[in-house]
């Protein structure tokens, strides 16, 4: 039952976001900065974000050079430097809105590893920065001279070197959208489940986590940010979820002899150094269809192979010890660009982040609270 109290003043805003990630606490910070008076509401069914804003790896990355070289199976030159650029600029917009202190920011370049079958990319290196080079102004691909410095496995027969990428900490990052949302006046409203959006009315049906019944919600406009999980939302979407696995070790004993962001196989696996452990993560190229899900859970199939490479390309010959595990749900489609459109007269939805939501979920949200100021 709600009381007179609750339903005059909680129910009606000029705007409300439906997922508290980084694109939908974006959303809601840069609306409320043009419309100072709105009132705004973001609506979480979790504590924390529920598909991948703080669960993912903490790369402050835009792509490796076999990622890109990949994309060019499936988009234009031009699309991939787009891409590139849109992923680059936002890294350097959060960077300057909330400095690196807040963002725990780590400029320690990104680095990919290349086993003999894909060194042949190295061959392509030239061509791809001369490509990039209007973005960045210098090349931003170099072969490391002594990879065996980094002590991998013999099977790593180059290191690639990216000077214009780096690491954060995600919760971080997260607590900084929050201070600023707080500051603005944005409310957040967790543990409450969106299950409809009227698309026309504005209006939004959501439950709580103790299954109280139906709360009817009444926006001006309705932003939807939920990536992975909008297909529940939006049916007619073409978005397919990718779960990612990552794995944080026990304590490293010993030096570990490189710091910095790393990718393998094509961007699909990635790891790191947090507070001297090592954090592995990726590989859903291993099993594409089962990780088209929204269900949390480990494969074990890819926790295998991510443990084989820790312990046989990583630090070969030391012992490793998995602390802790989790996964994080991201949203895929035909393309890797953002998808940012009006779904009807008073709704819009901003997702398809393709696993770079840090790069790129602040400018997402920027271009979102726009088009909904204009609808």
């Amino acid at each position: 039952m709600l009381s007179y109290w609750e339903r005059k003043n909680f129910f009606s805003y000029n705007l409300i976001v439906v997922g508290s990630g980084f694109t939908g606490l974006s959303t809601a910070i840069n609306y409320k900065k043009k419309h100072p008076k709105s009132r705004v509401l973001v609506l979480e069914k979790g504590v924390f974000p529920t598909g991948a804003s703080t669960k993912n790896a903490g790369f402050a990355c835009f792509g490796s050079l076999t990622e890109i070289l990949d994309d060019f199976w499936k988009m234009t030159p031009e699309e991939v430097t787009t891409l590139v650029e849109m992923r680059y600029r936002g890294l350097c917009q959060i960077r300057q809105k909330f400095g690196d202190k807040a963002l725990r920011y780590q400029e320690s370049h990104g680095f990919e590893i290349l086993e003999e079958k894909n060194i042949t990319a190295v061959d392509q290196m030239a061509e791809v920065n001369r490509m990039l080079k209007k973005v960045f102004n210098k090349n931003v691909f170099s072969v490391v001279k002594k990879p065996e410095k980094f002590g991998f496995s013999p099977r790593v027969k180059m290191v690639v070197e990216n000077q214009f990428e780096g690491e954060l900490d995600p919760g971080a990052y997260l607590a900084a959208l929050w201070e600023e949302a707080s500051k603005l006046g944005v409310k957040i409203l967790t543990g409450v489940a969106v299950v409809e959006v009227q698309k026309d009315e504005g209006i939004v049906l959501a439950e709580s986590s103790n299954k109280e019944g139906l709360f009817e919600f009444v926006g001006g406009r309705v932003a939807v940010c939920t990536n992975a999980f909008t297909k529940k939302l939006w049916p007619e979407s073409e978005m397919e979820p990718g779960r990612g696995l990552i794995l944080l070790s026990k304590p490293i004993e010993g030096q570990v002899p490189w710091k910095g962001s790393f990718h393998l196989d094509r961007g699909y696996v990635y790891f790191r150094q947090i507070d001297g452990r090592l954090l592995l993560g990726g590989a859903r190229n291993k099993d594409f269809e089962k990780e088209k899900t929204l269900e949390f859970g480990t494969n074990p199939k890819i926790k295998s192979h991510l443990d084989s490479l820790a312990r046989e390309v990583i630090f070969p010959g030391r012992e490793i010890e998995w602390e802790t595990e989790w996964t994080g749900i991201m949203a895929f489609g035909p393309k890797k660009t953002p998808l940012i459109q009006p779904i009807g007269k008073k709704v819009a939805v901003a997702v398809r982040l393709g696993g770079m939501g840090v790069a790129i979920g602040w400018q997402v949200g920027k271009e979102l609270s726009r088009l909904l100021s204009k609808m």
